[in-house]
C-alpha cells in the first residue's frame, strides 16, 4: 500500500485559484485608469474650459459594468459545470474573460466598446468565482480544503496588489500605454488559465456524478499520488458512488431545490448567499475601487497611488494569517471577530473623516493640521479595515460557500451564493461614488452598521463546518444542530454493518452500470 500524497492536490488548487487573480487584478487596475490623464481625456467628459473630467456617473457605469457581466456569469456556469464538466467550464469561462479584455485595451474613445468590454470580462471573471471553490471543493482533502479554498481570496489579492504596483509604474507615462498596459496585461491572465487545457484533470466528483468511475479512479489515484488500485482509491469511490447514488435518488436537481427543505437545503443557500452579502457590504470595496480618488480628499502629502500600493500589500500580509486560522479557528470564530474588528475601523475612520477633514478640492497649501491629522488617521485605519478583511472575511465566506452543498446541487447552490456576491458589488461599485459625494466619509457608518449586523448573523445562523468531509457537512445540518453549539459536534460512528451495508450498495450499483454498458 502506497503513502498518499496531496502534493498534486495542492499545486493543482493553487493554478485553479488563479481565477481569483482575475478578478483582483481587474478590482485594482480600474481603480488607478479612473484617475490617469490620458483615461480621463478619452472617456470622460469636455469641460467648458478645454479640459476633461470623469464624472461620478461615468466612473459608476465604468466600474460596474464588469460587476454586472460577472452576475451573469456566475449563475451561467451553473449550466456549463454540468454540462461540459468543471474543467470544460473553466476554459470556457477563461476564453470569454480573454477575449473581453482585448476589447477593452482596443478601444480608442469609445466608453461604448470599454463598458462591453468589461461586461464580457466580467462574464468569465463571474463564472470563475464560482467554478473555483466548487472545483477546488470538490478535489481538496478534507483536512486541506480550507486553506486549499482560501487560496482563492490569496490570489484576489494578489491581484489587486500586483495591480496596483503596476498602475504605480504606467500612470506617469504620457499617452495611452499609460493604461493600456496595465488593461492589456489582463490577456496574459486569461492565457495562462488556459493553458489548462493541456493538463487540468476533471473533478472526480463530476466523473462520479456521470457514471465516468474508470475516469475518477484514474484522476484520484493521481492526485493522491498512488496507483489506482491502492485500497485509499477503492476507499473514496466506493464513497463518492454510495453517497451520488443516494443523493440522485430524487431525480434531476433543479433550481427550486436548493430552497427546498431536504436536508435544510433552503437553510445552506440562504446562508451562502448572506455571508456573500455581508462581505461585499464590508467597506473594502469601496477602498479597492475608489479608494485612489478618496485618499486625495484625505489631503494627504503621499500620492494616491502610493497609498494603494500599501494598501494591496497590506491584504497580501493579511492573507499569510488566513491560511492558518481558517483551520484552528474556524469558520464562525474567524467571521465574528473580523465583523467586530472592521467595525471599529469603519466607525472611527468614518467619524474622523467626517468631522476633521477640509472640504474635498480644499488646496493642499490651507490644509490645517487638524485636516492633515485626520486625513493621517482615517488612512491609518483604512489600512486597517482592509487588513482584517483580508484575514477574516475576505477568505471565510467563500470556504463555507464551497463546502456547504451536496454534490445534487452544488454547481446551483455556489452560483446562487457568487451571484449574490456580484449583485452586491454592481450595486456597491454603482452607487458608492453617488452617494460619497453627498455624504462623504460618513459612508463608512453604513459598512460599520452591516459588519455588526453580520457579527450578529453568524453567531445565530452560521454552522461550525471545520475539518468536516463534504459528506458529514450534510450530516451536521440534516442533525439539525444549534449554530453556537456547532464547535463541539462530531459526525456519527461508522459501525462495520453501516460500511458493509454501503460496501454493499456500491457494488450493487457498479453492477447495474455494467449491465448496462454491455447491453
Amino acid at each position: 500500500m502506497a503513502i498518499p500524497s496531496n502534493r498534486k492536490a495542492i499545486l493543482l488548487a493553487i493554478f485553479i485559484a488563479f481565477g481569483g487573480f482575475l478578478f483582483g487584478y481587474d478590482i485594482g487596475v480600474i481603480s488607478g485608469c479612473l484617475i490617469m490623464d490620458d483615461f480621463v481625456d478619452r472617456f470622460g467628459e469636455q469641460n467648458a474650459d478645454g479640459s476633461f473630467t470623469l464624472s461620478s456617473s461615468r466612473q459608476s457605469i465604468i466600474t460596474s459594468l464588469l460587476s454586472a457581466g460577472t452576475i451573469v456569469g456566475a449563475i451561467a456556469q451553473a449550466f456549463t459545470s454540468d454540462r461540459f464538466g468543471r474543467r470544460g467550464s473553466i476554459l470556457t469561462w477563461s476564453f470569454i474573460f480573454t477575449i473581453g479584455t482585448i476589447l477593452q485595451t482596443a478601444t480608442v474613445h469609445s466608453i461604448v466598446q470599454l463598458v462591453i468590454g468589461r461586461f464580457i470580462a466580467g462574464l468569465g471573471v463571474g463564472a470563475l468565482s464560482a467554478i473555483v471553490p466548487l472545483y477546488n471543493g470538490e478535489t481538496a482533502p478534507k483536512a486541506l480544503r480550507g486553506m486549499l479554498l482560501v487560496l482563492y481570496q490569496v490570489q484576489i489579492i494578489m491581484g489587486i496588489f500586483i495591480s496596483y504596483v503596476i498602475d504605480l509604474g504606467t500612470h506617469a507615462i504620457k499617452g495611452p500605454a499609460s493604461w493600456r498596459i496595465p488593461v492589456g496585461l489582463q490577456i496574459a491572465w486569461g492565457m495562462i488559465l488556459l493553458s489548462g487545457i493541456f493538463f487540468l484533470p476533471e473533478s472526480p466528483r463530476h466523473l462520479m456524478g456521470t457514471g465516468r468511475v474508470a475516469e475518477a479512479r484514474t484522476v484520484i489515484a493521481e492526485l493522491n499520488s498512488v496507483p489506482e488500485d491502492d485500497p485509499a482509491v477503492n476507499d473514496l469511490i466506493e464513497e463518492l458512488e454510495f453517497g451520488i447514488h443516494a443523493e440522485n435518488d430524487g431525480g434531476k436537481a433543479t433550481w427550486l431545490e436548493c430552497f427546498s427543505s431536504r436536508n435544510l437545503l433552503w437553510k445552506r443557500t440562504i446562508n451562502g448567499m448572506m455571508l456573500q452579502f455581508i462581505q461585499q457590504l464590508n467597506g473594502q470595496n469601496f477602498y479597492y475601487y475608489y479608494g485612489d480618488t478618496f485618499f486625495k480628499s484625505a489631503g494627504t502629502e503621499l500620492s494616491a497611488y502610493v497609498i494603494q500600493v500599501i494598501l494591496g500589500a497590506v491584504s497580501v500580509a493579511g492573507t499569510i494569517p488566513a491560511l492558518y486560522l481558517i483551520d484552528t479557528w474556524g469558520r464562525r470564530r474567524s467571521l465574528m471577530t473580523g465583523a467586530a474588528l472592521e467595525a471599529g475601523c469603519a466607525l472611527i475612520a468614518g467619524l474622523v473623516g467626517h468631522f476633521l477633514l477640509a472640504p474635498t478640492g480644499t488646496p493642499t497649501d490651507q490644509l490645517t493640521p487638524t485636516n492633515k491629522a485626520g486625513g493621517n488617521v482615517l488612512i491609518a485605519f483604512a489600512v486597517l479595515h482592509v487588513l482584517f478583511y483580508s484575514i477574516f472575511w475576505g477568505p471565510t465566506p467563500w470556504v463555507y460557500l464551497g463546502e456547504s452543498f451536496p454534490l445534487r446541487v452544488r454547481p446551483k447552490g455556489i452560483a446562487l451564493g457568487s451571484a449574490t456576491n456580484w449583485v452586491w458589488n454592481f450595486l456597491l461599485s454603482f452607487f458608492s461614488p453617488r452617494i460619497a459625494d453627498d455624504i462623504g466619509p460618513l459612508i463608512l457608518l453604513i459598512f460599520c452598521g452591516m459588519l455588526v449586523f453580520g457579527f450578529v448573523y453568524v453567531y445565530l445562523f452560521i454552522p461550525e463546518t471545520k475539518g468536516l468531509s463534504l459528506e458529514e457537512v450534510d450530516e451536521l445540518y440534516r442533525a439539525r444542530v444549534l449554530p453556537w453549539k456547532s464547535g463541539s459536534w462530531r459526525p456519527a460512528e461508522k459501525h462495520i454493518h453501516d460500511k458493509t451495508d454501503a460496501d454493499s450498495k456500491a457494488t450493487e450499483l457498479r453492477e447495474e452500470k455494467g449491465k448496462g454498458e454491455d447491453a
